[in-house]
C-alpha cells in the first residue's frame, strides 16, 4: 500500500500546501494515537459536490475578465481540480439578487402566456453556460423558490415571509413547473427541486412561511401532482430546506405511506450549529432518504470577515460531522461575491471561497476554498463513507473509498501538532497533523 499525505495550512494567512509519501509498516499491536479504517463497513454514497449560481454570483463573474473567470470556473468544475458536479440555482429573486425579479407578475396571466426567463439570461445563464463548458457535459441543477410572485401572498410582499394564499395553491406549483421546464426547454438538466427555502424563517428578503403540515399537503395535494401532469416526476424532491435543528420533526411530519415515493430526500443547511444527531436519527428512520446539505456560508452579520483560518475550518467541521453522520450531497452557497460579500439586495453580506476585489479588478481565493478543496477533490462522486475509529477528539475525521483507493480527511484546529497512526488491514502508517491544518490521506493498494 501506498500512502500520500496533503497539508493546508494557513500560517499569517498564506497558503501552503505540503505532499509528503509514508510508508506502511506491520502493526506492531501498537494501542496508542491510532486511527483504525475499516473499509469492509460501508455507509452512504456520496452523490456530489457544488455550490449557488445566483443572480449576485452572476453580476459579479460578469465583472471579471476572461482570465480570471477560466481561473474560478477551472477550480471548481475542472475535472483535476475541486470537480464540483451540480448546482443550486434559485427560482425568481432571493436575498442574493441585485433586485426583485419574477417571471411572471400578471395575475390575470393563468396560462403564463407572459413568463419570461430575461431576467435569469442576464446574469445567471451566461454564468451557467460557462460552468458546462468547463464541465464539459451538461451539469446536475437543483432549483429552490425563495417566495412565490407578489400576487399569490397573503402579505402582498416578496420579503418579510408571508404565506402562500390557498387560491394559489396549484398555480404555483404549476409555476415552479414552467421553471423545470424552461430549464429544460433550453437544454439544462434540472434534477432535484426544494419546494421553499427555509420555510420557517420570516426574512427581511424575499422568504414564504409553511408549517410541516402545510409543506406536506402542498406536496401531496399540489406539487407531487402537477410533476406528475407536466410529466416531470423523475425530479427529485427535497423536504425541509432549512436549519438541522429542525430537520426530523419535519421528515416525520412530512414522510409516510402516502407520501414517501415523493420524497427523495431531506434538504438543511447549517446556520443553527451542528446538530449532527438530527442527520443521524433521519438516517436511521428514514435509511433511503437522501441528505443533502443545500446551502452554507459564513454571514458578516455573525461571523467576523476577517477570521479567515476560523471561518474555513468551521465549514470543515460541518462537512466531517454530517459526512459522518449520512451526508450525500454538499451544496455550498455562492461561488463567488465581491469584496464585501455582495451585492445584496437587503446589505445580507457573507463570504464565499471565492471574492472579487471590484476595485482593484483582483480575484480572491478563500480559506473556505481550500478547505473545500479536500473534500470535493477527493471524496469523488459514488465514493462510499467507511468505517473508523479514533483515539482523540482534536482531530476532526471522515473516511471514504472508491475503486482501489481511500481517502481519509483530517482536520486539527488546535495550536499544536497531532501524532496519528493510520492502521489499515494489519499495517500502520505514522504521521503528524499540523496545527490548524486541514490533511487528506489518500491511500492507494
Amino acid at each position: 500500500m501506498k500512502l500520500n499525505l496533503i497539508t493546508t495550512t494557513y500560517k499569517d494567512n498564506v497558503k501552503k500546501t505540503v505532499n509528503e509519501n509514508i510508508t506502511f509498516i506491520k502493526d506492531d499491536e501498537r494501542e496508542n494515537e491510532l486511527i483504525n479504517l475499516y473499509p469492509e463497513v460501508e455507509y452512504q454514497q456520496v452523490e456530489g459536490f457544488g455550490g449557488a449560481l445566483t443572480d449576485s454570483a452572476g453580476y459579479v463573474y460578469s465583472l471579471m475578465d476572461d482570465e480570471q473567470k477560466k481561473e474560478m470556473i477551472s477550480n471548481y468544475f475542472g475535472k483535476d481540480n475541486m470537480k464540483y458536479d451540480l448546482v443550486r440555482i434559485p427560482i425568481d429573486s432571493c436575498d442574493f439578487s441585485l433586485e426583485h425579479y419574477e417571471a411572471d407578475s400578471d395575475e390575470a396571466d393563468e396560462n403564463f402566456n407572459k413568463f419570461s426567463f430575461e431576467r435569469v439570461e442576464k446574469y445567471i445563464i451566461p454564468l451557467l453556460d460557462d460552468v458546462e463548458e468547463k464541465y464539459g457535459e451538461k451539469i446536475e441543477i437543483m432549483l429552490s423558490p425563495w417566495s412565490p410572485p407578489v400576487y399569490m401572498k397573503t402579505n402582498g410582499d416578496r420579503n418579510y415571509g408571508g404565506k402562500l394564499k390557498k387560491e394559489y395553491t396549484k398555480r404555483w406549483a404549476d409555476y415552479i413547473c414552467r421553471y423545470i421546464e424552461e430549464y429544460r426547454s433550453r437544454g439544462y438538466k434540472v434534477t432535484k427541486l426544494t419546494m421553499q427555502n427555509e420555510p420557517k424563517a420570516v426574512q427581511t428578503w424575499d422568504s414564504c412561511i409553511y408549517t410541516a403540515q402545510e409543506q406536506k399537503e402542498f406536496l401531496k395535494k399540489y406539487m407531487w401532482p402537477a410533476l406528475v401532469e407536466h410529466k416531470l416526476d423523475d425530479i427529485e424532491i427535497y423536504i425541509w430546506d432549512h436549519n438541522k435543528e429542525r430537520a426530523f420533526e419535519w421528515a416525520n411530519t412530512i414522510i409516510d405511506e402516502e407520501t414517501d415515493h415523493m420524497v427523495a430526500g431531506i434538504a438543511f443547511h447549517w446556520y443553527s450549529g451542528d446538530h449532527f444527531e438530527a442527520l443521524q436519527m433521519i438516517k436511521e428512520k428514514f435509511p433511503n432518504k437522501k441528505l443533502l446539505l443545500s446551502e452554507a456560508c459564513i454571514e458578516y452579520s455573525k461571523f467576523a470577515a476577517t477570521d479567515y483560518l476560523k471561518n474555513a475550518q468551521k465549514y470543515a467541521h460541518d462537512i466531517i460531522g454530517n459526512f459522518n453522520n449520512g451526508m450525500n450531497t454538499f451544496l455550498d452557497w455562492n461561488i463567488v461575491l465581491d469584496e464585501i460579500g455582495g451585492p445584496n439586495h437587503v446589505g445580507n453580506f457573507c463570504d464565499a471561497p471565492y471574492l472579487y476585489d471590484t476595485k482593484n479588478k483582483k480575484l480572491i481565493e478563500s480559506n473556505i476554498c481550500g478547505h473545500l478543496w479536500h473534500f470535493s477533490h477527493f471524496i469523488e462522486k459514488g465514493a462510499v463513507r467507511i468505517g473508523f475509529t479514533k483515539y482523540t477528539d482534536r482531530l476532526d475525521v471522515t473516511a471514504f473509498k472508491k475503486d482501489n483507493k481511500i481517502a481519509v480527511v483530517m482536520l486539527n484546529r488546535t495550536e499544536e501538532k497531532i501524532p496519528a497512526y493510520l492502521r489499515l488491514n494489519g499495517y500502520c502508517a505514522e504521521m503528524e497533523v499540523e496545527p490548524n491544518a486541514i490533511a487528506t490521506a489518500v491511500i492507494e493498494e
